[in-house]
């Protein structure tokens, strides 16, 4: 496919528009302590055809086209802009795990992640699929999605939330993200498992499935669950040496630029996990990690410099298109996202609520960690976008699961603003010691 000058033109000014909206609305929603990733997606949003293409639609149509040339880069770019949010929130997992209040962590994890997982399966399966799957066809990786749906917790959301409220180094925060991250771990394994299923089935997988005739659903969902483990836990093994080893080495990439050293890991890792059938952000979430493990608290400013360009330009653009791609006017199925909003929210804050009491945590702690850990966030998009980019939920569903991780975000940043100076001295469970988090999360 050629690339005319008129494509180059819709490009550039594509990527001028959406980068001059997601960070002018992102800072609008920072001002007033709201999570800027929301913020860029609403960006979008207003660029997409529940705004501006409902006013001009042939304005946007010619700045956003569906196909060609310049709709196929700035896919590129979009895509990109995932693995770099998925390297930077692995990244972050080894600062944020915390090994204070192993009781509250243990049974806040087990309780509001198994419980609510499964009152997702146990709607979808009185709902029935057909109102939600998309052009895959795939019941199996439908349900899983589902079920992640009502039990997804953001890392970065919320931290970004607890940073703005003076929140972060209390016990409060410790236990959020400590659980946080065993979440959000789970969460991009069964995705990867997911969205497996449906290459597999689509007869596109390629390597390792194809090789060893991977078929049906059973040995399907059997093959990319273990891999997904394995990929992992190898990973958190020996990923972090092997990256320390290839650093040491005085190879001319590595004296020349480490940026790009780690850009080559991300990239790796990633087809890695294409080759075995698993999804690539999986591969660069796993990156992530074992890049933090190796550095640890080493090539900080080339990290820094590597997040700058991410969160400066790609990541944002990933989020904007995210809300070009929401189209309220059509595809918002306003009751069914009110019952699912109050049934996801209710499954979610109970079960929490539920593991923090039998921890013994006061009343209100447990209703603030409830209400904290039902923010969604940045993995409850990208669980929505990568789902829908591989066919399992149609765009209505699509249009749901974003506009619930908005609204919950958004709810608990309004009551962990309103309670923040209790929190941090709560009752017998205030904070015994002082714990400080270094840098900035950035709000994803």
């Amino acid at each position: 496919m050629s690339f005319t000058d008129i494509d180059l033109a819709r490009l550039l000014i594509a990527l001028a528009v959406l980068l001059v909206a997601a960070h002018g609305v992102g800072a609008l929603f920072a001002r007033f302590r709201q999570p800027p990733a929301i913020g860029e997606i609403v960006a979008g949003l207003l660029l997409g055809p529940s705004a501006l293409g409902a006013a001009f639609p042939d304005v946007q149509h010619w700045i956003f086209p569906a196909i060609g040339s310049s709709a196929a880069a700035l896919g590129a770019v979009y895509q990109l802009g995932l693995l770099l949010l998925m390297f930077a929130a692995g990244a972050e997992m080894r600062r944020l795990m915390q090994r204070n209040a192993v009781r509250t962590v243990g049974l806040i994890a087990a309780f509001g992640l198994v419980l609510p997982f499964a009152a997702g399966l146990g709607l979808v399966a009185v709902l029935g699929v057909g109102n939600f799957i998309g052009t895959a066809g795939n019941e199996a990786a439908l349900i899983l999605v589902f079920g992640m749906a009502v039990a997804v917790t953001s890392i970065p959301v919320i931290s970004r939330i607890m940073h703005d409220a003076g929140l972060l180094g209390t016990r409060f925060s410790r236990i959020v993200l400590s659980v946080a991250v065993i979440e959000d771990i789970v969460l991009y394994v069964i995705l990867a498992v997911a969205i497996g299923l449906v290459q597999a089935r689509g007869g596109e997988a390629f390597g390792v499935p194809t090789a060893l005739n991977i078929h049906g659903v059973t040995q399907n969902s059997v093959y990319h669950t273990v891999v997904a483990v394995l990929f992992l836990g190898v990973a958190l093994t020996a990923g972090g040496r092997v990256y320390k080893a290839l650093t040491g080495m005085r190879q001319p990439l590595m004296r020349r630029s480490p940026v790009a050293v780690q850009l080559l890991w991300m990239l790796t890792l990633s087809a890695g996990a294409l080759a075995l059938g698993l999804v690539p952000l999986y591969g660069a979430f796993v990156a992530g990690i074992t890049v933090a493990v190796a550095t640890d608290g080493e090539f900080v400013r080339e990290r820094n410099a590597l997040m700058g360009v991410s969160f400066g330009f790609f990541i944002p653009i990933y989020f904007a298109i995210i809300g070009i791609q929401l189209d309220l006017i059509h595809d918002f199925d306003v009751v069914f996202f009110l019952g699912f909003l109050a049934f996801a929210c209710v499954a979610k804050a109970a079960s929490v609520y539920l593991g923090a009491r039998l921890s013994r945590e006061n009343k209100f702690m447990s209703a603030s960690l409830a209400i904290a850990m039902n923010a969604r966030g940045g993995p409850g998009i990208v669980l929505a976008s990568a789902a829908y980019a591989a066919g399992i939920i149609n765009q209505t569903f699509f249009v749901s699961l974003v506009m619930l991780s908005i609204i919950t975000s958004l709810a608990a940043g309004s009551w962990l603003e309103r309670v923040a100076d209790k929190l941090a001295g709560a009752g017998p469970h205030a904070p015994r010691e002082s714990a400080e988090v270094s840098g900035k999360v950035r709000a994803t």
